[in-house]
């Protein structure tokens, strides 16, 4: 898999999306979902995450919620605690049950979970929602 940050043939304004996550399965499946329709950036661990956003500037973040080191929650915390990356869009990807992703949405300041296993069309319809909105 490579980001499409290498293809010399992403149209100029196409919007980038950053997938995090530390599960390589996790992340081919929603490049597979997102890769025709967005320019996209891979990090495997919150601290890349942290680093990409603030190089990148992504119109959006499907960010994990359980990984190593860092958590996707102290990820998001982050991101909108920094005045250069708090404008940028978060959803959350877990496999936790509904209420305790709604809590972590709102504790955190992102826009919307997503749940795992993920739907490619509940992933398609959140993120193009989010983007219209920003």
């Amino acid at each position: 898999m490579t980001s499409s940050s290498d293809n010399q043939s992403i149209p100029a304004g196409r919007r980038s999306l950053l997938l995090v996550d530390d599960q390589p399965i996790n992340l081919l499946v929603l490049h597979a979902i997102l890769k025709d329709e967005y320019e996209i950036f891979i990090a495997t661990s919150g601290e890349q995450a942290l680093e990409l956003c603030a190089a990148r500037k992504p119109d959006l973040v499907l960010l994990d919620m359980m990984m190593p080191q860092m958590d996707g929650q102290e990820v998001c915390r982050r991101l909108k605690a920094d005045p250069v990356t708090q404008g940028i869009a978060v959803l959350l990807v877990t496999a936790w049950q509904d209420e305790e992703a709604a809590t972590a949405v709102r504790e955190t300041g992102a826009a919307g979970f997503v749940p795992k296993p993920v739907d490619a069309d509940l992933v398609r319809a959140s993120v193009k929602a989010l983007l219209a909105a920003a």
